[in-house]
């Protein structure tokens, strides 16, 4: 079997942290690590209870992200946000990408969807399935499956304020990136909070200012 590891970032995380360690137990994973940046909740008990290795780290996606990969013991690695839960088969559909030799140095990323009934959520994980399809643009809340040597050769998640996922993706490039057929589930609170339409359109904006060539840093402070 080869040996994967799990790397989740953390901050407050108490709310969503269970169900995502959950999905994950019928996984090939020999290791599940939780890169925690500060949380004062039950985060850290939470996935402690569930066997995952809890690492303090500097506060930021970015941050979080590199020193979990950077702890990490699996040849493969797999990054996925607290708030998401990947579906059964997700492990079987990672399998047979890692398994295969020529997808060494390529990345995968899982489909994405919303724990939300409303047609509005619909609409939205439509025009992410555009993005990924027509921009080749996957966000973090999909999830990204890399071996440890292509996330090595790419020199890993920098430490950015935001925008850690594009980043990273832009480096693997559209050529190099697969659609996994297993779905990965992400909270609707932000957007049920933010608004559909408003939250999105933000978000865009972020985008475009990160592509015109605006530091991270001042694009957090937009994004909040």
């Amino acid at each position: 079997m080869v040996s994967l590891s799990i790397i989740v970032p953390t901050l407050e995380a108490e709310r969503t942290l269970a169900r995502t360690l959950d999905s994950l137990a019928a996984g090939p994973a020999i290791e599940v690590i939780v890169a925690d940046g500060g949380s004062r909740d039950r985060t850290v008990a939470l996935a402690q209870a569930r066997g995952a290795r809890v690492i303090p780290c500097e506060r930021g996606r970015g941050s979080q992200l590199a020193a979990g990969a950077d702890a990490a013991t699996g040849e493969w690695l797999l990054f996925l946000h607290a708030d998401t839960e990947l579906a059964l088969g997700w492990s079987a559909a990672a399998g047979r990408f890692m398994a295969d030799p020529k997808n060494l140095h390529r990345a995968a990323v899982f489909r994405f969807r919303l724990d939300d009934a409303a047609p509005a959520a619909r609409r939205l994980e439509a025009l992410v399935a555009w993005r990924c399809r027509v921009l080749a643009l996957p966000y973090g809340d999909q999830g990204l499956l890399v071996s440890r040597a292509f996330y090595d050769a790419l020199g890993g998640y920098r430490k950015l304020a935001l925008m850690e996922d594009v980043d990273l993706v832009r480096r693997i490039g559209r050529s190099r990136l697969t659609l996994l057929e297993a779905t990965a589930t992400s909270s609707a609170a932000r957007y049920r909070r933010g608004g559909y339409l408003r939250r999105p359109l933000r978000n865009l904006l972020c985008l475009a200012l990160y592509f015109a060539g605006l530091s991270p840093r001042w694009i957090a402070r937009l994004y909040g």
